[in-house]
């Protein structure tokens, strides 16, 4: 591997994700799980932020957004994401959303009903197009081929 790429693992393991956790843990008070990996241009609603729980080596890409209230219907409901779940670009969590373990959430989807674990959904709004699935960490599917990640 190219000294390059070394650096900038070893600062992005040490630094970005030290500082996302600190962040939301701490200062927002999340409850965000082990090796969790978010973006920094996801979108976590702060409005109600200790309504927010993602669970052990989820991915959280760039574009999400997990919402935890409703100022219309003046709601504050929790949303929880589930282990080794991928949730993908731009895709939206509305409140009071529980998401299984091991599920993928596809880019640009809005889920607004809960999903069972092993899951593949999809779509505005989401529907589960895929069950039984195996993911390991991240989201990242074993049942078609693909190697778990070193950790």
């Amino acid at each position: 591997m190219p000294l390059a790429s070394k650096i900038r693992t070893f600062l992005f393991k040490r630094v970005v994700l030290k500082f996302t956790r600190i962040l939301y843990e701490n200062i927002y008070g999340m409850d965000i799980g082990e090796g969790v990996r978010i973006s920094l241009r996801a979108r976590l609603d702060k409005t109600n932020p200790k309504g927010v729980h993602i669970g052990d080596y989820t991915a959280v890409t760039s574009g999400a957004a997990i919402v935890t209230h409703d100022f219309v219907g003046r709601e504050w409901r929790d949303v929880h994401i589930g282990k080794n779940c991928f949730l993908g670009f731009n895709c939206i969590v509305l409140p009071g959303v529980r998401i299984g373990d091991s599920c993928i959430v596809s880019g640009n989807s809005v889920v607004v009903r809960d999903v069972p674990s092993n899951s593949v959904v999809m779509g505005n709004p989401a529907r589960i197009v895929e069950s039984n699935i195996k993911t390991g960490p991240w989201g990242i599917r074993l049942d078609k081929g693909n190697d778990a990640p070193v950790l």
